[in-house]
């Protein structure tokens, strides 16, 4: 492609048309982020190519921005846990590409246990009387648990998360007994171990509202919560996501 149909963009137009700083389009180019090359003066160019290619990896929702592509695309993750499947097994919601992006640019995904996390995890386990409390996180092809008390996978294929149906509510998520339930009678957590029988997940959002994952609780036996533990459920998922935000 000639310099006609694909012109060569200084960083202060690649940051006018990115709607960034310049030093922000600078640091990108360094990184790798944007593909770029430096003049005989030291002057970074791109071409507008690269910068198209970078706007139509953010997702167009609101909250999916091109801030949040760069970082998910210097994801140290697969890139293939952060595109949403054409045919999931598990319900999405509409928006499940800029959730992914969003998902990506937390920088939580394989990270090492943080002790912020796991207090909440013991937290929720305590206020509930419950013996499994996860902060799962979903990417499109797994559940990986940031934290989790009482239970030793480090991760489940997505298929099979209770969390794939709470990230889509706007506030708690229960099923008190899931071999009642169609959605997760047959469900390999109900039919094998950890033999799940009660469920209640509250999303974890990022500052945006995405939905990145849940903080559940889990049983063994049928059961419902209390008023007061569902609150305490919700006010700790919050708190999660304020600890969520702060990457």
């Amino acid at each position: 492609m000639n310099t006609l149909e694909d012109p060569i963009l200084t960083t202060t137009a690649a940051a006018r048309l990115l709607g960034v700083a310049t030093s922000t389009v600078q640091m990108w180019m360094e990184s790798g982020a944007i593909a770029s090359w430096k003049t005989p003066g030291g002057h970074r160019r791109t071409r507008i190519s690269a910068i198209r290619e970078l706007m139509e990896s953010a997702p167009g929702q609101p909250s999916a921005t091109v801030g949040q592509a760069v970082e998910a695309a210097l994801s140290p993750v697969s890139p293939a846990e952060f595109k949403p499947h054409p045919a999931p097994g598990y319900p999405a919601g509409r928006d499940e590409a800029a959730r992914l992006v969003a998902l990506a640019s937390s920088g939580l995904i394989d990270t090492p246990p943080e002790a912020r996390f796991d207090r909440i995890a013991r937290l929720a386990a305590q206020v509930t009387g419950s013996p499994i409390a996860l902060v799962s996180l979903l990417t499109s092809t797994r559940q990986w648990f940031k934290a989790r008390v009482g239970l030793g996978a480090q991760e489940t294929p997505r298929e099979w998360a209770f969390c794939s149906h709470a990230i889509l509510a706007e506030a708690a998520f229960v099923v008190e007994d899931a071999t009642t339930d169609p959605r997760f009678r047959d469900n390999p957590l109900v039919q094998g171990e950890p033999r799940i029988r009660f469920y209640a997940g509250v999303p974890v959002r990022d500052r945006a509202g995405q939905p990145l994952g849940t903080l559940c609780v889990i049983d063994r036996e049928p059961r419902k919560l209390r008023a007061a533990e569902l609150q305490a459920l919700v006010d700790l998922a919050d708190i999660a996501s304020e600890e969520a935000g702060k990457r």
